[in-house]
């Protein structure tokens, strides 16, 4: 039910030592809503056995539903925290048949305040071990604006910018990652957009996180954080939809994704651009299998659009269901682990050929 796929180094390094958490400094996170749904035994499991007794730093690096799950990675019982935010956003209903960006938005505020907490953002701040990194794009021009029709006419602009290239975006967007001032976390990004770190403090965490899953016209932006230049901040899946940057920290990344689908950026959804295999080269990625996910409810993972598709209380029954199949992902991730079957690990340009 679960495949795992590496880059040539991560690929020789398991070869050569098995698979062990000691391998892994880095961990990604990527944007995508409820389809991490599918990955919830996956966090389970790596987070409350595999990682348990870690001693080293591991630089936990999250954009939009991403970031989310690195808040709970962070606090100290992140099992408790992870279960927290897969049930209560399971369960969200809106008052409205139609909600607004601003009754989404207070949503977003609730369930973040659930899951933090009392003590989730010191928590967070200073983990010593576990390090929150949540990815956030600042936004100019047009898609700054609050105005649908406004934002409306930048974002088409992005669209064709980046059928271009999406170098083409660094006008519009500026990567800011928010990460404990003890973090030594090292990134390059070959498409080189503005990337500006901010240290975590209790004053910007909330609306850092909340600005990483703020997607554009479902949500308000998140204006002027705290400890950043003024301006409007908005899904880091913009520009880190599921990451193409190259992380140089020593040791290997751990990728869990929903999919076999590597897209760099948001505007990338529709197209056929592929994330750098280069990129990939330290970097483990686990997903589960076709087979897996046409075993689900309507043979898909969930997304936004069964908010709207799917009847209310199907909707949280369905997603529930997932939440509970995902276990066998983890299940299947500790089977490979006890047994060492490190021939099954492929290599990842087999996934980019998706």
């Amino acid at each position: 039910m679960i495949e795992i796929y590496a880059g040539n180094t991560a690929l020789n390094t398991i070869k050569e030592k098995g698979f062990s958490q000691e391998l892994f400094t880095g961990f990604i996170g990527a944007s995508g809503g409820p389809k991490w749904f599918t990955l919830f035994g996956l966090d389970k499991y790596l987070f409350g056995q595999f990682f348990h007794k870690r001693t080293e730093a591991l630089n936990i690096v999250g954009s939009s539903a991403g970031a989310f799950r690195a808040s709970c990675f962070g606090q100290n019982d992140p099992v408790a925290a992870i279960k927290r935010l897969a049930t209560n956003y399971a369960n969200t209903v809106y008052a409205s048949n139609k909600p607004s960006p601003a009754e989404i938005t207070e949503t977003g505020r609730i369930l973040l305040d659930t899951v933090l907490g009392d003590s989730g953002v010191t928590e967070i701040i200073e983990n010593p071990i576990r390090k929150a990194h949540f990815v956030v794009a600042k936004t100019n021009g047009l898609v700054a604006s609050e105005n649908k029709l406004m934002q409306g006419v930048g974002l088409a602009s992005s669209f064709a910018r980046n059928k271009l290239s999406r170098t083409c975006l660094r006008s519009q967007y500026e990567r800011f990652v928010f990460q404990p001032e003890t973090s030594r976390l090292a990134i390059s990004d070959p498409d080189d957009f503005t990337t500006q770190i901010t240290y975590l403090s209790s004053a910007n965490l909330k609306p850092a996180l909340l600005a990483s899953g703020s997607i554009p016209m479902v949500m308000e932006g998140i204006r002027d954080i705290p400890d950043c230049p003024p301006g409007m901040y908005r899904d880091g899946g913009i520009i880190d939809y599921h990451f193409d940057i190259k992380f140089h920290n020593p040791g290997l990344v751990l990728y869990p994704h929903f999919s076999h689908s590597l897209r760099a950026g948001w505007f990338d959804k529709s197209t056929t651009r592929k994330v750098r295999a280069d990129n990939y080269d330290n970097v483990v990625v686990l997903c589960p299998s076709k087979a897996f996910v046409k075993s689900l409810p309507n043979q898909k993972i969930p997304d936004r659009t069964d908010f709207t598709d799917i009847e209310t209380s199907k909707r949280i029954e369905l997603w529930h269901h997932v939440l509970e199949r995902s276990d066998e992902l983890a299940e299947g991730l500790h089977d490979f682990i006890e047994n060492q079957t490190t021939e099954n690990v492929r290599p990842i340009e087999t996934l980019l050929q998706h």
